[in-house]
């Protein structure tokens, strides 16, 4: 019990930022080290959350998955604050991901359904092995017919649309403030930070600031 309890803490507690998420979402998380796999090469719950984010990040995440009542159960300590989630690709709303500290509190949050998200800085939570989900405006709904999403990633915080002059629909380019209006809407962005074209000194300006090397 005490190897058992010894592994909860350090894997909660993988870089400083980590312990930022407080007490109670410590003491949510069950951590289990009987449960790591024999051969982790060969698990692909770890595969698939590792797929989740950019590799510099998630090579050394913690990998976990969701538990009853949005717990934790730990099956990689990582070596760096993010946490990565391989998900149930056969249910809707469950897709891999991979969050920083901030975005982790904000998930936890949801899948604990609180009324509003206690994050207390923007979070990020990368999604780019895309998802499925039932509402683009209820972040609570279990029924409607599953919407696919491609890849993208988020920045978990209240934006507001009208203020910001942000679209509120599902598309797949660019982005849109999802669950609009409620204290969960946050901002959606498609694809990854690195899509496009790197500049590098001497390229031209194509087409409305998209670069091309030269040949």
């Amino acid at each position: 019990m005490k190897t058992r309890r010894k592994f909860v803490i350090s894997a909660l507690a993988a870089g400083a930022t980590l312990i930022s998420l407080g007490n109670k979402t410590v003491a949510a998380a069950s951590g289990r080290a009987d449960d790591q796999p024999r051969d982790r090469a060969e698990d692909p719950r770890i595969t698939r959350a590792r797929l989740s984010g950019p590799a510099h990040v998630t090579r050394d995440a913690t990998v976990a998955e969701f538990g009853v009542g949005g717990t934790l159960n730990f099956l990689v300590k990582g070596s760096n604050p993010w946490v990565c989630i391989p998900g149930d690709e056969n249910k809707i709303g469950d897709p891999p991901m991979c969050m920083n500290p901030m975005g982790m509190r904000w998930m936890m949050d949801a899948k604990q359904h609180k009324p509003r998200p206690t994050n207390s800085a923007p979070g990020m939570i990368y999604m780019l092995c895309g998802a499925t989900q039932r509402s683009n405006t209820d972040p609570s709904d279990k029924t409607s017919l599953a919407i696919p999403i491609g890849p993208h990633w988020m920045i978990t915080w209240p934006f507001d649309a009208e203020t910001y002059g942000l679209p509120t629909t599902v598309r797949d380019k660019g982005a849109w403030v999802m669950f609009a209006g409620t204290p969960y809407s946050y901002l959606h962005v498609c694809g990854t930070p690195w899509d496009g074209n790197e500049y590098r000194e001497g390229d031209r300006a194509v087409w409305a600031m998209s670069y091309a090397h030269p040949s």
